[in-house]
């Protein structure tokens, strides 16, 4: 089956790597190597090495690490909203296609055959760990300007009119639908280094338990 691509802003790369066989390398191996070394430690040359390329083939895609970095969570978030279209097309009510929202960004992200070159349970791993280095830089500005968080308004917008078609009046819809994404990515990381922080466990259970929290906070809000 051949793979689907998601068409991401072009400043994203140089060139879009989902059109080629190295692109695509490059994508599923930084996504494993992120994922075992973590951002910091990950670097081009070690990709390179990995792949059996250069560090100059690589640069051909990407400007920089963090660019990379940049790429690989906006896909993240195409993504996750191409499968909330899966799951909410063919339901009416918005008050369910709200709770099947709050589902598919707390479950346990798995393997997606559509996407061949793309290990999801990693990449999300990868979004839960390093996601505030996208935007807590000194060219956050610049990068949105660019229109580089496109794929993440476009989530937070489509679960905002879930909001406002349960609750017309609500004036808090995109605050609400931005601090549930970000926080079901901290809870999970709270869950495997400080437990303290959160009431889920590092343990299956974790994600029913991270659904009701958000089914919990978006209802109490909305309904307020």
């Amino acid at each position: 089956m051949p793979n689907l691509t998601f068409k991401l802003n072009e400043h994203l790369y140089v060139r879009d790597p989902q059109h080629t066989q190295l692109g695509l390398r490059i994508i599923s191996k930084s996504i494993e190597m992120i994922d075992q070394l973590g951002f910091e430690q990950f670097t081009f040359k070690k990709l390179a090495h990995e792949i059996d390329s250069t560090e100059a083939s690589i640069y051909r895609y990407f400007e920089n690490k963090h660019r990379l970095l940049l790429y690989l969570i906006a896909w993240y978030w195409n993504w996750l909203e191409y499968r909330i279209d899966i799951y909410t097309s063919a339901v009416a009510d918005p008050t369910e296609k709200l709770r099947a929202c709050l589902r598919v960004i707390a479950e346990e992200k798995k393997y997606d055959p559509a996407f061949e070159f793309v290990n999801e349970e990693a990449l999300h791993r990868i979004v839960v760990a390093e996601f505030d280095k996208t935007y807590m830089n000194k060219g956050v500005d610049d990068f949105n300007q660019a229109g580089m968080f496109g794929g993440l308004k476009s989530i937070c917008n489509k679960i905002s009119d879930f909001i406002l078609q349960i609750n017309p009046r609500y004036q808090f819809a995109p605050s609400l639908v931005s601090t549930i994404l970000v926080t079901a990515n901290q809870q999970l990381f709270f869950a495997n280094h400080l437990p303290s922080l959160t009431a889920l466990t590092a343990d299956a259970d974790r994600y029913q338990k991270l659904y009701s929290f958000l089914e919990d906070m978006a209802f109490r809000s909305i309904q307020a």
